[in-house]
């Protein structure tokens, strides 16, 4: 099957969409701490979900995972592992932040680092953008992205210099939301060096006959792998710290104020947890599409994130009481963000018609 960059558009926004929903379910959780609750669902997201799910859609899971490099594996995982670090601060972001500003801080910078740094990495850099025309229109694709990014971002300075009281976001806090941002932006952008780096596995799986579709969802195994590993340790140790062992079984923490409803939270979780997956099972099936510029993928990707994750903060209640200045700036920013993702879209279409 040849590559079909309007349908890789496509899933990438159903992966965008997923990726700022997944938090949604939390908000629900109740009297269990952070490290309990991001724990329960990363289990989902970063172990059941992509075993399940390259079990299911794809051919011989295990013998493409024992035939693959170890080089590959390694890299796969430890790239793996460092995004972890950005997704543990990415929690904090939205936390601080909110829901629509926290994520486009923080996925601006994954957008720029993970979509110029693995062409650059392999050294395809000038062949595949400086020197064609459609390359540069995926480099300027990435610029209007990024001009988007900063419009959300003023506006979200703008916020909170209305002086409006942050009854969606109780938590507020600006500047330490940002530089938390910045950290999780840098380090979550390795998850698309360990999609790169699985370029072995993929071709594996093809080679034991899975559709080209599924293609990405064995690097997915390794790499989350990586992930949760991360995730675990730091989880485990605040759960030690704080005292919150018993809060999974029921009973109440030294942090919360009452006992748990066990089943409410568990269901809450998993399913905040499959929602983190689906991002990644959809952007891997819309990276099989982009044909040579899959790595512009990464851009795509990060803009739908923040275009759904504005319209929840809208209906979340995140932006009441701003001025209708911040909220002009805003829409801006998300026209911005919307025709990023249509200029590089094209620039990929454009690709398949080069000689």
């Amino acid at each position: 099957m040849g590559a079909n960059p309007v349908l890789g558009v496509f899933f990438h926004w159903l992966g965008g969409l997923a990726s700022a929903s997944f938090y949604v379910p939390y908000r629900g959780v109740r009297n269990w701490s952070w490290p309990v609750f991001w724990l329960v669902g990363g289990v989902f997201s970063w172990i059941l979900a992509p075993w399940l799910f390259a079990l299911v859609k794809t051919e011989n899971l295990g013998a493409v995972l024992a035939a693959a490099p170890t080089r590959t594996l390694v890299l796969c995982y430890l790239f793996g592992a460092l995004w972890g670090l950005g997704g543990l601060t990415f929690g904090l972001t939205l936390r601080y932040l909110g829901m629509s500003l926290g994520m486009a801080v923080a996925l601006g910078l994954t957008a720029a680092f993970g979509t110029l740094i693995p062409p650059l990495v392999s050294g395809d850099l000038v062949g595949s953008l400086m020197r064609t025309r459609h390359g540069l229109v995926i480099l300027g694709g990435v610029a209007v992205c990024l001009v988007g990014i900063a419009i959300v971002g003023w506006a979200g300075r703008l916020k909170e210099g209305d002086g409006i009281e942050q009854q969606a976001v109780a938590e507020f806090d600006f500047k330490r939301g940002i530089l938390i941002a910045i950290f999780s932006g840098i380090m979550s952008s390795c998850f698309a060096y360990g999609l790169a780096a699985g370029e072995p596995i993929r071709q594996l799986t093809l080679a034991h006959g899975t559709d080209p579709l599924s293609q990405g969802l064995p690097v997915l195994v390794v790499v989350l792998s990586g992930g949760f590993t991360t995730n675990f340790l730091w989880c485990l140790y605040l759960i030690i710290r704080d005292g919150c062992f018993a809060e999974f079984t029921g009973g109440q923490g030294r942090t919360a104020t009452a006992p748990p409803p066990l089943l409410r939270n568990y269901a809450l979780c998993a399913l905040a947890g499959i929602a983190w997956y689906l991002q990644f099972f959809f952007y891997t099936m819309g990276e099989s599409q982009m044909g040579r510029f899959g790595f512009s993928s990464w851009t795509l990707h990060m803009a739908s994130i923040i275009i759904f994750a504005t319209l929840w903060g809208f209906m979340l209640k995140e932006w009441a009481g701003s001025s209708r200045r911040t909220r002009a700036i805003l829409g801006l920013g998300i026209a911005v963000l919307v025709l990023s993702t249509g200029v590089i879209g094209f620039g990929n279409y454009m690709g398949t018609l080069a000689p």
